[in-house]
């Protein structure tokens, strides 16, 4: 198993070995003593799994006092996933890290707290599933544009089709007090 950092800090990739045979393939989709020796020491409360089809965009999401972390992989299909840093003060505040997840290459991406997800579906549909930190709280979300002009987030899929809460999503800016803020 190789955990691969990124441009933004504590935000990785995780590249599974994989055993493959004429039966099929074997992988450890997760492993709490392996993860932690490899920088992911979190305790995970819940398994979230999706289904969107292609052109759909779930994003950017956060949550302002109960951050979640996530671990996300891809079941079925392909998706193109985003990672923005909204901690003010951070070296490298409103900078985004995107890379393609799918079911045929088996990366995984941790997403630490204090960070924005998001991800559009490349494929004819894709299943996501997903372990957060903490538990999901509707009136703890931040909803950021998947747009915003500051971000600059190059989708793969220009016109994507959105949710009623991400069509509302706002712009970092106006978001601002909102915002965690960086502790490192």
């Amino acid at each position: 198993m190789k955990f691969i950092p990124t441009s933004l800090a504590d935000v990785m990739v995780i590249k599974p070995d994989i055993y493959k045979y004429n039966r099929g393939f074997f992988l450890e989709s997760y492993n709490q003593k392996r993860y932690a020796e490899g920088g992911i020491a979190v305790s995970f409360v819940q398994d979230n799994h999706s289904l969107s089809k292609r052109g759909i965009l779930r994003g950017l999401h956060a949550q302002r006092t109960q951050p979640q972390g996530k671990l996300i992989r891809v079941l079925s299909g392909e998706i193109y996933d985003v990672i923005v840093d909204i901690q003010k003060g951070s070296p490298t505040f409103k900078k985004w890290f995107g890379i393609t997840l799918s079911a045929e290459n088996f990366k995984q991406c941790y997403v630490p707290p204090g960070y924005a997800h998001g991800f559009c579906v490349m494929s004819e549909s894709a299943e996501v599933e997903y372990k957060v930190t903490d538990f999901y709280d509707p009136q703890d979300e931040l909803h950021l544009a998947w747009n915003d002009p500051d971000i600059a987030v190059q989708w793969p899929i220009p016109h994507p089709t959105l949710s009623a809460k991400d069509q509302a999503g706002l712009t970092l800016k106006a978001l601002d007090s909102q915002l965690p803020v960086y502790t490192h």
